[in-house]
Formats: C-alpha cells, structure tokens, sequence
C-alpha cells in the first residue's frame, strides 16, 4: 500500500480494521476497531484499504475528583 494517510480507514491481517492517527516516513499509528491503538514501523507493515465506513466511538468524558484532577472515563454520564 502506497498511498497512505491519517483518517484513512484500513485493514492489518492481524488486528483487523482501523483508522490511521499518525503517519509519516518511520512510524504509522492506526487505532483498530477492536485491539486499539498500535505503532508500526511504516516500510515493515502491511496494510489494505478496508471497506465501508468507521464505526463511530464513544468519546471519552473528563470527570473531576475531589484532588482536582481529571479522570477519563469512557460513557460516562
């Protein structure tokens, strides 16, 4: 695959399909629908454009703490 670029939705033979993050000449991050984020080193991996359309994710929702920190928590409300 040459023609790479980040928000292109794509499939691995191993982690299945996902969305490129980052890209440039030594590495490529794609977070895959199922295992998540991954780095690759870009000559070495191998990739296919993947059909279809990304499933659309939950964001992730800042909730304060009593110290003043935030902490992510995926749904919730």
């Amino acid at each position: 695959m040459q023609n790479i670029s980040v928000g292109q939705y794509v499939k691995h033979f191993q982690y299945g399909c996902g969305v490129i993050k980052e890209y440039d000449a030594s590495r490529t991050t794609i977070d895959f629908d199922i295992h998540g984020m991954k780095k690759f080193v870009t000559n070495l991996m191998v990739i296919e454009q993947a059909d279809g359309t990304p499933p659309k994710r939950k964001r992730k929702k800042k909730i304060a703490t009593e110290a003043g920190t935030a902490t992510m928590v995926a749904g919730a409300k």
